[in-house]
């Protein structure tokens, strides 16, 4: 069992938040949160989850704002936890804890997860508009200078597909939809199951994108199989698409390749206890892997095509 967490400073922070205020508390930490230190507060009106922000923010493009103001969205939408404080001048957003079964990959297997997670995402995409974009070959860009300019250390090769990510992302731009607001993290413990519905958890990195992203991120995330892959497209869209399996396909690409960067940094700028190098290089060996394959070029060719 968790025991509950004894800290004066951690006490004096509760205090300066209206809703813990000198209130009777129990705290423990939640597992998870390499960029928050995840708390559950338990009091006598109720249990919240106090996220309180560490590392580098600006480094990592984390705009605290625009995640509480999308959290708020989210939380509108449907599917999103309340949200009950946010004190960026302390460094602590306050949301409603939800009492739920946290996934793990192996969730994504049990009968009619998938067509669940396919309603949860659809319905944060047709929820209230987000503050910000979020534009994940904007963002490879940018991680990739903060890693030249720190001298910080690249996965070997990882330059070498510079050309065929630049290629996905103007096939990419052929047929593009509107974008709709996205969580754009959704591995596989940030989905929660409370018995009746999904709640998609923690908006850092949050902002409006391509639905395409949203469902290929969670795919190579959660590490899919090519038939569950197909399955959460059609039951998202309500109808099988060779064009838009062949996005999602691409944008886990995509995914891998820029949020590799992400371990590149944290390798180096975060105290953390982690294996941040490993986290990163799984996910551009995976990326490695899609561009050099025989079957790279057909998605680039179903991408811009007509069903």
């Amino acid at each position: 069992m968790t025991q509950p967490l004894v800290d004066t400073e951690l006490d004096a922070l509760l205090d300066r938040v209206p809703v813990l205020q000198g209130l009777d508390r129990s705290v423990v930490e939640l597992s998870g949160g390499l960029t928050n230190q995840n708390l559950r507060v338990t009091t006598p009106g109720g249990d919240y989850v106090v996220r309180r922000f560490r590392g580098d923010g600006e480094l990592l493009g984390i705009d605290r704002d625009a995640e509480h103001h999308n959290s708020v969205a989210a939380a509108e939408a449907g599917v999103g936890a309340p949200v009950v404080d946010y004190r960026g001048d302390l460094g602590v957003l306050v949301i409603g804890y939800v009492d739920g079964r946290t996934f793990d990959n192996s969730c994504f297997g049990e009968p009619g997860v998938l067509d669940r997670v396919a309603d949860a995402c659809r319905t944060l995409h047709s929820g209230p508009r987000f503050v910000n974009d979020f534009d994940m070959f904007a963002r490879q860009s940018r991680y990739l200078r903060t890693v030249h300019e720190h001298g910080w250390p690249l996965f070997d090769g990882y330059l070498d597909h510079d050309e065929a990510f630049h290629r996905v992302e103007m096939a990419l731009a052929v047929r593009a939809r509107p974008t709709v607001p996205c969580n754009n993290d959704l591995l596989a413990g940030n989905f929660l199951d409370d018995g009746v519905r999904l709640w998609l958890i923690d908006y850092e990195y949050s902002g409006n994108n391509d639905d395409c992203f949203e469902l290929g991120n969670v795919s190579t995330e959660c590490d899919l199989e090519p038939d569950q892959v197909e399955h959460l497209v059609t039951s998202y869209d309500g109808r099988g698409s060779r064009q838009r399996l062949a996005r999602v396909r691409l944008q886990m690409l995509v995914s891998a390749y820029g949020w590799s960067l992400w371990g590149a940094i944290q390798a180096t700028a975060s105290h953390l206890d982690y294996d941040f190098a490993g986290w990163g290089r799984e996910r551009f060996e995976k990326a490695a892997r899609g561009f050099t394959s025989d079957g790279f070029e057909r998605l680039l060719e179903e991408a811009t095509g007509a069903d």
